[in-house]
């Protein structure tokens, strides 16, 4: 129980907003935090950034955590998820301007552009993809890639809790790109 006590004290100072709670946080849990990043993510320097974005965070929004109702550790491994679940997403947008970059590149020096036709049938198989998945995922996949919103407005936009609206774009992503290699393997 001496334990616990001195997490749950611990907890009470951080959303406070001591500072030694804050050092004593990351003493305790970054190891934690590190290693639930490095191995989601496969690359120590982004495991190293998202732990201290994981901890930046968490100081800025202390005033967000109630320690009567969820122990700090727990909050921290929460917070590291979502850090995680957005990494991987900015991996997702970079690699696609890559990819659109390099499509452009390659245009360019064979002098060709891509086909109007290719682009409007990718319209399509996306806009029926999305029309597929339903709401809320559709409405929320369309706030995020075709207006440019961040997680966090689209949440303020819809009134739902940020976890969920990632959660709905984690998994609706997850699910189109399941269906598209299915339905690639399959022609």
């Amino acid at each position: 129980m001496e334990i616990d006590d001195g997490v749950s004290a611990l907890g009470a100072s951080f959303a406070a907003g001591d500072e030694a709670a804050v050092r004593e946080a990351y003493r305790r849990w970054a190891t934690i935090v590190h290693t639930i990043a490095l191995r989601s993510l496969g690359s120590v320097a982004e495991a190293e950034d998202v732990t201290q974005q994981v901890f930046v965070d968490a100081w800025r929004s202390r005033t967000r955590f109630d320690p009567t109702r969820s122990r700090l550790p727990a909050w921290l491994v929460g917070i590291a998820r979502h850090a995680v679940a957005d990494a991987h997403a900015r991996r997702a947008r970079d690699g696609r301007l890559e990819v659109a970059a390099g499509a452009s590149a390659s245009a360019e020096a064979t002098g060709t552009a891509p086909g109007h036709d290719d682009r409007v049938v990718d319209r399509v198989v996306v806009r029926d993809e999305l029309d597929r998945l339903g709401d809320p995922q559709r409405t929320i996949l369309r706030l995020a890639f075709y207006d440019d919103l961040t997680h966090e407005q689209i949440a303020r936009r819809l009134d739902l809790p940020l976890g969920t609206v990632k959660s709905h774009v984690r998994r609706s992503l997850a699910r189109l790109r399941n269906r598209w290699e299915v339905e690639g393997a399959a022609e």
